[in-house]
């Protein structure tokens, strides 16, 4: 039973009067939450609002100017970057290729750790395809040559291949057409379940929302105004704030 307790509280990310500062403008503002493990935690709001940041935050991209961010229990400013991010695996909403094939874009993070890379053939390699629901023939092609639709496939196995426990993902779907977007989502649903990881999602797309998040924030000015369930949140808004949003959503992004 203890160790059940240990492995979930891993998985767990825990946000505590957490505030950004910068250049006297107030991005962030005392916001609070929990995310749970085999959960997926959407952030919807206007742009602008500190979203991106928000999730920035988690893995150390960007550092709070108060506040305390906990990732398994563990303070994330106590925790080595390098480890931390192997912990917090992040898909950007427009993906980064590397120069060379899929297979070389999938080993790149274990070059950056100075460890073997997995061989196209290894299990971890073949898993990750899985997940990812990408077919093995995909190694061989030229990766900056693959759809958006592909690429951003790409750019989550090569996330998932490090065996993260918390998933960041900003906007993934903006640039993707409706098709294309709902098997994303289907895909970051059935991995956030069966893998039992902890997702935080970053979107302007309510219909995503909708179909995958079990949990949702709403962001503006840098202040957490609602959250709650997705039937509650999405049906019974209790703000005039987020009313007047899932009536007219905010376009763009941040």
């Amino acid at each position: 039973m203890e160790n059940e307790l240990s492995k979930e509280n891993q998985a767990t990310v825990q946000l505590e009067n957490v505030g950004v500062v910068r250049g006297g403008a107030v991005i962030l503002d005392d916001v609070s939450f929990s995310a749970g493990q085999g959960e997926i935690t959407a952030i919807v709001g206007p742009s602008g609002g500190g979203k991106s940041t928000l999730i920035r935050l988690v893995n150390r991209l960007e550092d709070p100017s108060s506040g305390r961010i906990r990732v398994g229990g563990d303070d994330v400013a106590s925790i080595d970057p390098l480890e931390l991010r192997r912990r917090v695996g992040m898909v950007l909403q427009k993906p980064f290729m590397y120069d060379g094939t899929v297979l070389h874009n999938l080993q790149q993070p274990f070059r950056y750790r100075q460890a073997p890379p997995p061989l196209a053939e290894s299990g971890e390699m073949r898993r990750s395809l899985e997940l990812a629901r990408l077919d093995p023939d995909i190694l061989g092609r030229d990766a900056r040559t693959l759809s958006g639709g592909e690429q951003q496939r790409v750019s989550l196995a090569r996330v998932l291949i490090g065996g993260p426990r918390v998933l960041l993902l900003d906007e993934p779907t903006s640039a993707l057409d409706r098709p294309t977007a709902d098997r994303l989502a289907a895909t970051l649903h059935d991995i956030c379940r069966s893998q039992r990881l902890t997702v935080i999602l970053v979107t302007h797309d309510l219909r995503l929302a909708g179909r995958i998040a079990d949990h949702l924030l709403y962001l503006e000015k840098g202040r957490v105004l609602e959250e709650g369930g997705r039937e509650e949140f999405l049906e019974r808004p209790r703000t005039e704030e987020l009313r007047l949003f899932l009536a007219e959503p905010a376009e763009g992004e941040e």
